[in-house]
């Protein structure tokens, strides 16, 4: 597909489209690339290469050897077990592939190996172009204290802070109290929220301090740090850059990424709002100035704060790969990113500043795997159901996952990235808004109800948004996003569609039966015929009945009682579930009123309806001994898998309710897990790197 946006764009801004990176030199675009990298932004830079006649290689763990980017390979080759230290981290097994294969480039993605200046090396001595900048730039941004006083030196503003050789423990927090509280820790290797601490008081400083150097040399094998005035209720406005080999470096003009939980980015949009041409200008010279001070190549990303008071900005960091949100960008200026990495790395020179115009406004929602409802802890297992909206030249989904895919524990749970263009910023929410509720997920928990309540927030949706906004409207947005309540309409439907779902799962089974009574589910001469449901609803003790009483053998008039009332829905089957294109579809008349949806049974004991706009589940009762779980109260149990990477209590321990007893990482996030009461420590079923499968004991706890 081309992002061109060819369809809403003027003949001028077309033409202008076409030219953006400049042909009037004579390189030859790279033939053959491998792509390092999985998911959804291995699927992202297959699609461009695919567009511009480019063979592409994958390479692949063993968990993702049915994964969508290797289908979606001319090559792929699996490089290791499905830890991706032991898979997409083994530079010499990708490099080997890329010698073997005649890949002429690697693309890195973002992630991984995309800011490893190691890495960078080994493709130039291999004789293999890296699509990316040269290491001394990757090294030189990557060191966040290099960083910012090759900034100071430039004429670009930074934050006041310490950013020193000295990493002793001591001479750091005599550091932190002349910056002053609040302050921020950062890894000097540092990215995606990894390896940082907001510190708020000097008492807290040694354990953040323990926290961001543990999580800096687990994620970059490199435990120093910097620490950083805590700039108070900022926004997060970052440009994007690029640079060619030849000397030359423009702006692609900014983004707003305000909205974070954690330090991780949930919704993104450009341009950033609110700020006139000359502070637009400011940041785009400043990230110039930036780009060009490291000789760099390609494209990058130049973070700020920007003060919310008096408007000013100061540099954070420079990412020196592609971004996960640079589609934002590519909507408003009308370019595909990956082309351009591919043509800049070939040797062609970009284009001029002034060839680069900014229409409309876009956002773009990063869906994840993770619940709410249990502080975001992210979701592993099969995506037994999927939909999407529709995609057009305003409407993309980047994805790396089909339904029936895995979303395992060893990588970042995104399932896709929604983005969303129009003419201005209200309407481009509006759309984004509209569009999350024709994402369909069911089988893993999401957080596409938190997005909608990210976006119709009144706050959000007039611009006042600082990183701080998920804090400042927590309860508001939870409230949102974990409502529960079900309508007796919302019963009805649910019941009527799984009924009816049964009956034609009925059908199709007799169908290769002899006996043909088989197939007339509760057939009764001269009777109406009356089917009980029950159904579990989330906050409800007890269960719900609903009663149909079919009108015709065919499945298609009947009527509907909740819990004995006495309020009769009438009920149409106009299309029932199981007869359109998509199985999933559902068309009913409800008291003469149409509604529409979908359905997705999970497990024949959870249904799932997405219906004008609103999405719920049920639950159907089954026996104890169907379910397979055991809740015990005296033990604390893996809520999903993952690798034990701290036991922090052996037999004998006396602890007290909510003391943490282990530490495990799934989702490339580290979990603490607690005991649920005051007791002593009975028994310890892990050690330190166990994998753990969901539901396996990890302590126990004297019985009382």
């Amino acid at each position: 597909m081309s992002f061109f946006l060819q369809l809403f764009r003027s003949s001028a801004t077309r033409n202008h489209a076409k030219r953006v990176m400049s042909t009037s030199a004579s390189p030859k675009l790279l033939e053959k690339v491998l792509i390092a990298n999985r998911g959804e932004i291995a699927c992202r830079i297959m699609r461009t290469c695919h567009r511009l006649g480019i063979n592409t290689v994958a390479v692949y763990s063993e968990a993702d050897k049915d994964s969508l980017h290797v289908a979606m390979a001319d090559e792929a080759y699996c490089v290791g077990p499905a830890p991706s230290a032991e898979s997409y981290l083994r530079t010499e097994a990708i490099i080997d592939v890329a010698k073997k294969t005649g890949a002429q480039g690697i693309h890195p993605g973002y992630g991984f190996l995309s800011e490893n200046d190691e890495f960078a090396d080994q493709c130039q001595d291999a004789g293999i172009t890296f699509i990316g900048p040269p290491s001394s730039a990757i090294v030189s941004m990557g060191l966040k204290d290099e960083s910012k006083r090759i900034m100071e030196n430039s004429g670009v503003p930074v934050v006041a802070g310490y950013h020193g050789d000295n990493q002793d423990k001591e001479f750091l927090k005599q550091q932190g109290t002349q910056i002053g509280y609040p302050l921020m820790i950062k890894a000097v290797k540092g990215g995606g929220g990894k390896g940082m601490r907001v510190v708020h008081s000097e008492k807290e400083f040694f354990s953040a301090l323990e926290h961001a150097q543990n999580e800096a040399l687990k994620h970059f094998k490199d435990d120093r740090v910097l620490l950083e005035k805590y700039v108070q209720r900022p926004r997060h406005v970052e440009v994007q850059v690029f640079a060619d080999k030849h000397g030359n470096a423009v702006h692609l003009f900014e983004r707003d990424c305000s909205l974070q939980r954690r330090h991780q980015k949930i919704i993104e949009e450009a341009p950033a709002f609110g700020l006139d041409a000359s502070l637009r200008e400011e940041f785009g010279s400043a990230a110039v100035r930036a780009a060009l001070a490291v000789g760099y190549v390609g494209a990058g990303t130049v973070e700020f704060i920007m003060d919310t008071v008096s408007n000013k900005f100061y540099f954070m960091e420079m990412n020196t790969r592609l971004q996960v949100e640079h589609p934002v960008t590519e909507m408003v200026t009308g370019t595909d990113l990956v082309e351009w990495q591919l043509r800049v790395a070939s040797g062609f020179p970009i284009c001029s500043q002034d060839d680069i115009t900014c229409t409309g406004h876009s956002f773009e929602a990063r869906i994840y795997a993770e619940n709410p409802t249990q502080n975001f802890l992210p979701g592993s297992g099969p995506l037994a159901f999927l939909r999407t909206p529709q995609e057009s030249d305003t409407v993309r989904v980047e994805t790396g996952v089909r339904e029936g895919d895995h979303v395992t524990p060893f990588y970042d749970p995104m399932i896709a990235k929604l983005v969303v263009w129009d003419e201005n910023r209200d309407k481009a929410l509006s759309k984004l808004l509209k569009e999350l509720e024709n994402f369909q997920v069911a089988g893993l928990p999401t957080n596409i109800k938190f997005l909608q309540a990210c976006g119709a927030h009144p706050g959000f949706r007039s611009g006042d948004v600082t990183t701080d906004f998920i804090a400042d409207h927590n309860d508001n947005l939870m409230n949102f996003a974990c409502n529960t309540n079900v309508s007796e309409k919302d019963l009805v439907l649910a019941a009527v569609a799984t009924a009816q779902q049964f009956r034609n799962d009925t059908v199709t089974s007799a169908a290769n039966k002899s006996d043909p009574w088989t197939s007339l589910k509760g057939f009764r001469l001269n009777v109406d015929q009356t089917e009980s449901i029950l159904l579990d609803v989330e906050g409800q003790d007890e269960s719900v009945e609903v009663l149909i009483t079919w009108n015709d053998t065919n499945s298609r008039s009947m009527n509907v009682t909740v819990n004995g009332g006495d309020n009769v829905f009438s009920v149409e089957s106009i299309v029932g579930v199981g007869s359109a294109e998509d199985k999933s579809e559902f068309l009913y008349r409800i008291n003469n009123c149409k509604v529409g949806g979908r359905l997705a049974l999970i497990n024949f004991n959870e249904a799932n309806i997405f219906s004008e706009g609103n999405s719920f589940s049920v639950t159907l009762p089954r026996a104890s001994h169907e379910l397979g779980v055991v809740v015990d109260p005296n033990k604390v149990a893996a809520p999903m898998a993952g690798i034990v990477s701290k036991v922090l209590v052996q037999p004998g321990d006396r602890v007290e309710k909510d003391d943490p007893v282990v530490v495990m990482e799934a989702m490339k996030m580290e979990l603490t897990f607690k005991v649920p009461r005051d007791g002593v420590v009975a028994a310890v079923h892990v050690k330190q790197h166990d994998q753990v499968s969901e539901g396996a004991p990890l302590v126990e706890l004297e019985k009382e």
